[in-house]
């Protein structure tokens, strides 16, 4: 698509453009890399959730043909001291935190099942791993801390010994009166929910790959991570290596979902460091069984939360403890209860709120965000005790929802308490009941309530609706940067430090920078996730690609624009504000045949002879950064049918409906896709997708076979409707859309289900579900009420 003067192509539904590589093979994944002399990685892994570590006799595996190398933690030196603390606690009064992070391997004790001890290096992965089969380790097995509320009881197992119990955190937050709210409240609603443990299961498992070049000094880490920067920073002072001798490159990545910024895995520090004690590329890939116990995990939390409302269903207040499940470690901070915390409160009008967090170590592996990260949670709290209130006073779901709806002029709305980038929670803007009005009318819920439904169960079907809304906070900071070049030849080069895991990056910055500078899209070439094409970033999370990094973006391509208008202004004789950029070129406003070609303008700008004007700068290219000041507030509605077997109770999904508000939207096309895909987990973290430990902390579904995920077949078409709110905090006016398929699905599953079913009191109050929990819960409260057959 060729832009027109200075725009035209932002808004626009065009086609990925990086998708050719992906579909032809062309792409670089980090398994993809074979390098010479390239040797092979292996672990072993504790099969213990809790147990001390005696002696480790590695003779025999380090006497096996093709055996390299085994390394303990008692070989790593100086390099062995336990991770970062990723994000450290919010600044909250009272706010409790005890930092634990893991080692890169473990000394004295393990404290979670597939905890790295020992690495072998090998020619080739399978006699690795056969390397480690012969690794003997003396275990004094412990009892494990693996149930959440069990953890805090006295004499639990301590998971980590020098604590006096596993509360890892605590930090209470909230404003207004609850007490009032509750005292003059026609009903206060109290439930207790569960929010259970998933897997993000991305196609593809981790993976590094580094390369020491002796002769230059330098090393190359090849890393399947959303946050390349980061990790060059951080690998570099671990190591002690200058920054400007590593590099790290994220390549194409199947599928990061958020535990892939985790920083930093043992893996991504000892691999690296084995490359560089033995002066030969080693490579490390995940198999799907290390993939379920050594990657980070999500959601187990347990709510104890009630809702006080008048007696027209409006809000008076609202109060939430909580027990968050951290694991093991905790170096993510308390990124994900403070989603929870925060998106309690949703698109609502709620003049009284507190809420409670405990976060809690277990013998479990590491939680950390997991898309959607902890906003699940709230959401599906305010959501299920408005389902709840609205039964009890004889309302309709929609019409709860509808009266309690922040109005368009209450923004910018200040929520009074502190979000996860250490600001006040505040909705930058938004027009809540359009949203709202739309998914009802998209989904047809007045005659499905008073046509369809009563028709189908005088049938016999088991049919219902849902409805429930949510926000989705996007665009933290701190910051991102990006370069903007425009070559001789006339493409243009946009280099950014985000990484990029399918999200349509290279596409979407395209657009933004053809909409500054009149070019094709097609003409722009993208870089991301390489720390040698672009020095300084954060990463891709949150929701903040196109919002930070987009930004950056917009502004670099604008400071190149504003260079090509004063060099064609020059060179055409006549004033700057006379200049259009369009097809390419720079040109006369009003007389296109007055132009001078962009590549053109590179070239005389990059003169081979002369003198550069003092004060200049050679190229036609500028380097930006932007940093919101705070998170831009996303938000949406969802809706579906679905119709439940009650002899076998699956779940059958008829129709699903999204209707979302991201600001201005860069590209439709992308913004449904992210829609498409995070529905599809919403649907997996509803229904499918729930990790099963024992009372040892062992996994009990740890394969594909056992531990469920829903595909093509589970996944109903999806409508999805766009709303624009621009957002006041950047120029593009953009919010984030990455999470906001997957956060209310489970909260809409629930409600859906429930009226399907028509159980007088039947009430879902955990997620996930099943066809066999479902069934378990119907049974149980059949068997309450004395019903016959239950």
């Amino acid at each position: 698509m060729v832009a027109g003067a200075q725009g035209g192509v932002i808004g626009a539904r065009l086609a990925r453009n990086e998708d050719a590589r992906l579909l032809t093979g062309r792409a670089l994944f980090v398994d993809d890399l074979q390098l010479p002399g390239m040797l092979h990685a292996a672990f072993l892994r504790s099969p213990h959730a809790h147990a001390r570590l005696g002696a480790i006799d590695a003779e025999r595996a380090r006497a096996l043909p093709g055996v390299v190398a085994v390394f303990t933690a008692d070989d790593l030196g100086a390099a062995w001291r336990p991770g970062p603390l990723l994000v450290p606690p919010p600044p909250v009064p009272g706010a409790l935190f005890h930092e634990r992070t893991q080692v890169p391997l473990a000394r004295g004790k393990v404290r979670h099942l597939g905890e790295p001890i020992a690495l072998v290096v090998a020619e080739s992965r399978e006699l690795a791993e056969d390397a480690v089969a012969e690794i003997r380790v003396d275990f004094a097995v412990l009892p494990a801390a693996a149930d959440l509320e069990g953890a805090l009881a006295p004499g639990a197992p301590r998971v980590h010994d020098d604590l006096d119990s596993n509360l890892a955190a605590h930090v209470v937050q909230g404003r207004g009166d609850v007490e009032a709210g509750r005292a003059a409240a026609r009903l206060v609603v109290r439930r207790r929910f569960r929010y259970d443990r998933g897997a993000a299961a991305a196609l593809e498992g981790r993976g590094v790959v580094a390369e020491w070049d002796a002769r230059a000094e330098r090393l190359t880490v090849w890393d399947t991570t959303q946050a390349p920067i980061p990790i060059r920073n951080g690998l570099a002072a671990w190591l002690g290596l200058s920054e400007d001798r590593l590099r790290v490159v994220a390549p194409f990545i199947g599928g990061g979902f958020g535990p892939k910024i985790m920083m930093f895995y043992p893996e991504e520090v000892v691999v690296p460091w084995a490359a560089l004690r033995l002066g030969r590329p080693v490579k490390w890939v995940s198999d799907r069984a290390e993939d379920f116990v050594s990657t980070t995990q999500e959601r187990l939390q347990i709510h104890d939360a009630e809702l006080a409302v008048d007696g027209d269903g409006r809000i008076l207040a609202l109060a939430d403890s909580f027990l968050h499940d951290t694991g093991a470690y905790d170096p993510y901070g308390l990124t994900v209860p403070l989603n929870s915390q925060a998106n309690a409160l949703g698109l609502y009008a709620i003049p009284a709120y507190r809420s409670e967090l405990r976060a809690v170590f277990t013998n479990l592996p590491i939680v950390t965000p997991y898309r959607g990260a902890g906003r699940q949670h709230g959401t599906f709290v305010i959501e299920r005790l408005l389902d709840l209130a609205a039964r009890e006073l004889g309302l309709d779901r929609a019409e709860i929802r509808r009266r309690n709806l922040l109005p368009k002029e209450a923004f910018p709305v200040a929520q009074g308490i502190v979000y996860q980038d250490f600001t006040e929670l505040t909705y930058d803007s938004g027009d809540y009941a359009p949203i709202l009005e739309q998914a009802l009318e998209r989904i047809g819920y007045r005659r499905f309530v008073e046509e369809e439904q009563p028709r189908a169960r005088a049938a016999g079907r088991r049919r219902g609706i849902g409805i429930v809304t949510y926000v989705e906070g996007t665009g933290i900071g701190p910051f991102e940067g990006a370069r903007v070049q425009v070559q001789g030849s006339g493409r243009v080069t946009v280099a950014t430090g985000v990484g990029t895991q399918g999200q349509g990056h290279f596409t979407a910055f395209a657009q933004v920078a053809a909409d500054a500078l009149g070019v094709d899209a097609a003409e722009i070439d993208v870089t991301t996730g390489d720390t040698d094409r672009f020095h300084w970033g954060t990463g891709t999370f949150a929701s903040r690609g196109a919002v930070v990094a987009g930004n950056a973006i917009h502004a670099a391509a604008g400071a190149v624009a504003e260079r090509a208008r004063a060099l064609a202004a020059a060179a055409l004789g006549v004033e700057a504000g006379e200049i259009e950029l369009a097809g390419g070129a720079a040109r006369v406003r009003g007389e296109p045949g007055r132009a001078i070609g962009l590549g053109e303008l590179a070239r005389r700008a990059n003169p081979l002879r002369g003198a550069v004007a003092s004060g200049s700068e050679p190229g036609l290219e500028a380097t930006r950064y932007f940093g919101p000041e705070r998170g831009a507030t996303a938000a949406g509605a969802h809706a579906m049918i679905v119709e439940v077997d009650p002899e076998t109770m699956a779940v059958a999904i008829e129709k699903y409906v999204v209707v979302h508000d991201c600001g201005r939207v860069i590209n439709p096309l992308l913004v449904e896709g992210q829609v498409h895909g995070g529905v599809a987990q919403g649907i997996g973290n509803a229904y499918y997708e729930q990790l099963v430990y024992d009372a040892s902390g062992q996994l009990l579904n740890g394969s594909f076979m056992d531990f469920l995920v829903p595909t093509a077949l589970d996944v109903p078409p999806i409508e999805v409707g766009h709303l624009e709110t621009p957002s006041p905090l950047n120029p593009l006016g953009v919010k984030g859309a990455g999470e906001a398929g997957a956060i209310p699905t489970g909260a809409l599953f629930a409600q859906a289900v429930e009226d399907a079913l028509g159980l007088p009191g039947f009430e879902i109050l955990e997620i996930p579900l099943s066809p066999n929990r479902l069934f378990e819960l119907v049974r149980a409260h059949r068997a309450a009420r004395g019903e016959e057959g239950a």
